[in-house]
């Protein structure tokens, strides 16, 4: 199945969620395409040690997940 993912919020707790959300649907065998929107171009902006959101995108992207923004 395709799953498009819509982040278009500043928040580094939703940011980070959604993108774990990806990680775990590519291990499912989905095929995953986050679409980053306004706010959510930044996607690592407010990272922090609670919210690694760069190391899930880096997972995300070595997984064959799609990023754009």
């Amino acid at each position: 199945m395709q799953v498009l993912i819509t982040i278009s919020s500043s928040e580094p707790e939703i940011k980070w969620n959604a993108v774990r959300f990806g990680n775990f649907l590519l291990e499912q065998g989905e095929d995953v395409t986050i679409f980053l929107n306004g706010p959510g171009v930044a996607l690592t902006a407010g990272e922090s040690e609670q919210y690694p959101i760069g190391q899930q995108a880096k997972v995300f992207s070595l997984n064959e997940g799609t990023l754009v923004g």
